[in-house]
């Protein structure tokens, strides 16, 4: 009787539930472009600041840790990150968390050719493990994560060419916020705004996430430039997006997608950049060539530097 009622209780005993481990966010996207030039917009500094996080470093070297500020809803959170594994045009993982807050997440970029075109893979994990409140639902990584790489990552290295774009840029003395100021205060832009002997009327200056900016400039000559410029990002005070249209009456018209850059290099040191984005060579070629916009910006950046040390 003994064995016969252990038997039975052998057969009613059931094995321990195993808790499942939540499903990590992966997003997938194809670029038209190479494997090396995911690869560098994913690695350079300087190129990350363009469409991802403005860091004062990176190095694609395990170990290397680094940092940086987000925003959302008007909170600001710092990121702290480690590298943790790195192959080259294939693989990047590093750690992921938040200063202040619980948690540690993973992050893997998996690079694969298809020919001329690069699918991306990026994985983020661990989410489980930051505080359960609305700010880490893990809805918001997704979208996060989707709108980074469907959209800022693949407009970066798809638009990105040498033979359609102008950069320019020039360390300034005065702090980040006093520049970013200069910038985008229209009673302060009218003042050092255009080559040198030109004079600016600011129409509209309305500096948010689908504001307008309408301006005419005047040239020494006499000659009339209106311009009308739409506000896609702002991040203050360290980036700066803007499609812009227009040009001298009677001339060719100009269209291009500007991004201001304003890089803190202490001291009260600022790098400002302007890379500016032209729909084809041919259209970069003749504002380059007709308008002499690259000496001309290179006067509107002198002037800034000007106004800046004297105010």
């Amino acid at each position: 009787m003994a064995i016969k009622k252990a038997k039975s209780m052998k057969r009613n005993l059931k094995a321990p539930a195993l808790k499942s481990k939540p499903a990590p966010v992966i997003v997938e996207q194809t670029y038209n472009a190479p494997v090396a030039r995911v690869w560098k917009a994913l690695t350079d500094k300087d190129e990350m600041k363009c469409w991802y996080f403005d860091m004062k470093d990176f190095k694609p070297k395990v170990g290397f840790t680094f940092e940086f500020k987000g925003e959302d809803k008007g909170f600001v959170y710092l990121h702290h990150c480690r590298i943790k594994e790195v192959v080259t045009n294939k693989r990047l993982v590093h750690s992921w968390r938040y200063e202040g807050y619980g948690g540690d997440s993973q992050v893997t970029f998996e690079l694969f050719a298809k020919g001329r075109r690069t699918l991306l893979r990026i994985t983020h994990e661990g989410l489980d493990t930051f505080p359960k409140i609305p700010a880490f639902d893990r809805a918001n990584f997704l979208g996060g994560w989707t709108y980074i790489g469907g959209t800022l990552l693949r407009k970066f290295v798809e638009d990105r060419s040498p033979d359609r774009e102008i950069v320019l840029s020039r360390i300034l003395n005065a702090p980040r916020e006093r520049v970013w100021d200069a910038m985008t205060d229209s009673k302060q832009v009218v003042e050092w705004w255009g080559p040198n002997g030109f004079t600016t009327t600011t129409e509209k200056m309305d500096v948010r996430p689908g504001g307008v900016w309408k301006h005419i400039m005047h040239g020494p000559d006499g000659s009339h430039y209106p311009n009308k410029s739409i506000f896609t990002e702002v991040s203050k005070p360290s980036r700066l997006v803007h499609s812009h249209n227009g040009g001298k009456k009677g001339a060719p018209g100009v269209n291009f997608i500007a991004t201001w850059t304003f890089e803190d290099l202490g001291k009260n040191k600022t790098r400002l950049t302007m890379h500016s984005v032209f729909p084809s060579a041919k259209e970069r070629n003749t504002v380059a060539k007709f308008y002499r916009a690259i000496e001309g910006g290179k006067q509107t950046l002198a002037r800034l530097a000007d106004y800046l040390a004297k105010h």
